[in-house]
């Protein structure tokens, strides 16, 4: 498709979800803030820089663009998800084999509690959880969604139970089951994007209220239909945008040691080029033999690996040349994981001279890689220093 073809779809500037079509197949999926923008982005001449080159396969080869206008950016978020889920467009899912993704989460209690969790689709699939909506790429995005629905819609979190929180309005307090598990089931058709209904169902209720000349309920469902049709989603405005990242992320790799002694790995993460400390990881090497760089850097990936509860990472940087990449592959193949890997070659006053690797992720990822890997370095030295210290107490 040409950027001349736009015209005939007569896309608005209003939110909502978009698709772009090869005859009636669904290639991709999005939502955007700004229908008429976000397509036309499409067709910008950095978007192989923004998007890469699957984007503009897809782009190519389509021939047709539908859309669904939303009342609102949260609302395109959550049909989004919803579209992808039910059609399992080709270029919406061919990236996303063992990557871990956000879901909203409603538990089976009698006070069912909501609240955001990461993983994989499969570890959804057994869950002992009532409903479950997702995947949702940006956990940013959904956090943020997720205050909005809880300010309409008051609801127990993970760790309900804060009198601040009731103070502000996001927890129900002293409230019957009957009338809490109303709000539930509201939470519930909003994520399912069925906003129309709940609005029906608030409307009857108000004038039930109203009959009975129970005033100030029938005022708090009013405000709650208020609110419903002046979502204000700003904060999630801010995050619509081509050139997002989708949640980019990067974990290193490093191990250190002295001579062999008190070998220990870090892992070091980074997100939408920012570094996320609180995702850091330290390993005390147990298996590896003293020196065995190679086999301390299995260890700790291997380690790593079996954490399925922490997102998997879209790169992977490690130090060292091609004994290391050749190893780190071997872990990674051994555990189906498809994650491209950078390494990152040191000389001998520990600088970096090369990055090995697919050149278009070097290209595109050089700056932050050098940043993370040097981070690593500098927590894996803390850490080493750290055990020695006491180590050498303890002699």
């Amino acid at each position: 498709m040409k950027t001349v073809e736009l015209k005939q779809f007569n896309l608005p500037s209003s939110p909502g979800v978009y698709f772009f079509l090869k005859g009636r197949k669904i290639l991709y999926i999005g939502k955007a803030t700004s229908l008429k923008d976000r397509v036309r982005s499409y067709f910008s001449n950095d978007l192989i820089k923004s998007r890469g080159s699957r984007i503009i396969d897809m782009v190519t080869i389509s021939d047709g663009i539908k859309f669904q206008e939303t009342d609102s950016v949260l609302e395109a978020l959550i049909l989004e998800a919803s579209l992808i889920k039910k059609h399992q467009p080709e270029y919406n899912t061919l990236e996303k084999d063992n990557k871990s993704f956000n879901f909203i989460c409603i538990t089976k209690e009698d006070f069912p509690r909501v609240f955001i969790r990461r993983g994989r689709t499969v570890d959804f699939e057994k869950s002992e959880y009532k409903n479950i909506f997702g995947p949702y790429v940006s956990q940013a995005q959904l956090k943020e969604a997720l205050k909005i629905v809880r300010k309409i819609f008051p609801f127990f979190g993970e760790k309900s139970g804060s009198k601040m929180y009731e103070q502000i309005g996001l927890e129900p307090g002293s409230v019957g089951k009957t009338e809490y598990n109303k709000n539930i089931r509201h939470i519930k058709l909003f994520f399912e994007g069925k906003k129309k209904e709940i609005v029906k169902q608030l409307e009857k209720s108000m004038k039930d209220f109203a009959k009975k000349r129970e005033f100030e309920k029938a005022d708090k469902v009013k405000k709650q239909i208020f609110a419903l049709g002046h979502i204000r989603d700003v904060s999630l405005i801010k995050e619509d945008s081509v050139n997002a990242g989708n949640d980019f992320r990067i974990e290193s790799f490093d191990v250190a040691h002295m001579q062999g002694d008190y070998s220990v790995g870090v892992m070091t993460v980074m997100e939408d080029g920012e570094v996320k400390k609180s995702d850091y990881r330290k390993f005390i090497l147990r298996t590896t033999r003293r020196g065995d760089d190679v086999g301390g850097l299995e260890e700790i990936l291997t380690r790593r690996l079996k954490h399925s509860e922490w997102r998997i990472p879209d790169l992977i940087v490690i130090d060292g040349g091609i004994g290391q990449k050749n190893r780190a592959e071997k872990v990674l193949n051994e555990h189906n994981m498809k994650i491209p890997l950078l390494n990152v070659v040191k000389d001998e006053k520990h600088n970096p001279v090369k990055i090995l690797g697919k050149a278009d992720l070097v290209k595109k990822y050089k700056k932050d890689v050098l940043l993370i890997n040097n981070e690593a370095h500098r927590f894996a030295i803390s850490f080493y220093r750290s055990k020695h210290r006491k180590g050498s107490l303890l002699k």
